[in-house]
C-alpha cells in the first residue's frame, strides 16, 4: 500500500499537496533558529566582554565609595569655597569658606558617646572632618564624613534605625566640632554646638554630618536639630540666628558632590 502526499486546500477551496510547502517552512524555522542562537550567543560573549552591560552598577558604585576617602583630594571632598544658593533662612544664599581640615582619623572622641554607640554596629573605617565659616564670619560649621565598615544591608539598616528612633534630633547624640587653633573657630567646644544635622547613607558606606555654633563662642544651652530649626516659624535662638540652615545647607552640598564623585567612579570609559 502507497500512500500519497497529504493534501490541504488553498484560498480558493482547491485541494494542494501540504509537502511542498512543510518543507520550506521547515527550512525557514530552522533558518531562523541558527539565526537567533546567534545573536544570543554574540549578545552573551559581548556580555562577558564588557563586563554585562545590563548588570546593576549599584553595588560597584557602593564598593567604589568606600575607598574615596584616600583616592581623590581633599579639595573635592571639602571644596575651599562652596556656595549655597538659596540655603540661608527665607531662601538667602549663602557662601562657605573651609578655615580648616582636620587630619583623617579615627572616630575616637568624635561623637557623643551615645552617638558614637548607636554608630558601631557600621564601624569606622575612617573619619574625615573640615570646619567652615560664612561670609560674615559669624558662624562656624564642622562637617564630616564617617567611612564605615558596613555593607549595604548594614547601612539600610542603621538609616532605618536612625529614622525610626530620631536619633538624630536628640541632643545627647550630637558630633562634635573641630576647632582649629588660632582660627574663627577655635573656642567652638561642645558647649558651643548651636545645631546639627546627621545623614545616614544607604548608597554608599558614609554617614555625613555637620554641626554649627557661633563663632563668638558663645555657649548654646538648649541644641536644636537642623531639621526642627530650619521650620517655617522656629523662634529659638539657633533657628532665628539661621543656624539649621548653615549646618544642614553645608552637609547637603557636601553630600551631594560626594554622591556624584562616586557614581562617576564607577562610570566606564567612553
Amino acid at each position: 500500500m502507497t500512500f500519497g502526499e497529504p493534501e490541504g486546500y488553498d484560498e480558493r477551496t482547491r485541494p494542494r499537496p501540504l509537502g511542498a510547502r512543510l518543507r520550506p517552512r521547515t527550512a525557514a524555522v530552522g533558518v531562523c533558529l541558527v539565526l537567533g542562537l546567534g545573536l544570543i550567543g554574540g549578545a552573551v560573549t559581548g556580555s562577558w566582554l564588557t563586563g554585562g552591560a545590563g548588570d546593576d552598577k549599584a553595588p560597584d558604585t557602593f564598593t567604589a565609595a568606600a575607598d574615596l576617602w584616600h583616592s581623590i583630594p581633599v579639595d573635592q571632598l571639602f571644596p575651599p569655597t562652596v556656595p549655597g544658593t538659596g540655603a540661608g533662612p527665607g531662601g538667602a544664599d549663602r557662601t562657605w569658606t573651609r578655615i580648616a581640615v582636620a587630619p583623617d582619623s579615627g572616630c575616637q572622641n568624635a561623637f557623643d558617646p551615645l552617638l558614637g554607640k548607636a554608630l558601631a554596629p557600621a564601624g569606622c573605617r575612617r573619619l574625615l572632618r573640615a570646619t567652615y565659616t560664612d561670609a560674615t564670619r559669624s558662624y562656624v560649621t564642622t562637617v564630616g564624613m564617617l567611612f564605615t565598615k558596613a555593607d549595604a544591608a548594614a547601612m539600610s539598616a542603621l538609616d532605618t534605625q536612625f529614622q525610626k528612633e530620631g536619633l538624630d534630633r536628640r541632643t545627647d547624640l550630637m558630633p562634635r566640632p573641630y576647632a582649629a587653633k588660632d582660627t574663627v573657630a577655635a573656642a567652638f567646644g561642645d558647649k558651643q554646638r548651636a545645631s546639627w544635622t546627621i545623614s545616614v547613607l544607604t548608597d554608599a558606606p558614609v554617614v555625613v554630618f555637620a554641626v554649627s555654633g557661633w563663632a563668638d563662642g558663645r555657649t548654646v544651652d538648649t541644641p536644636q536639630p537642623a531639621a526642627d530649626a530650619t521650620r517655617t516659624g522656629a523662634t529659638t535662638a539657633p533657628a532665628q540666628a539661621g543656624l539649621g540652615n548653615e549646618a544642614q545647607g553645608l552637609a547637603d552640598r557636601i553630600e551631594r558632590a560626594f554622591r556624584e564623585t562616586a557614581g562617576a567612579a564607577t562610570e566606564a570609559p567612553s
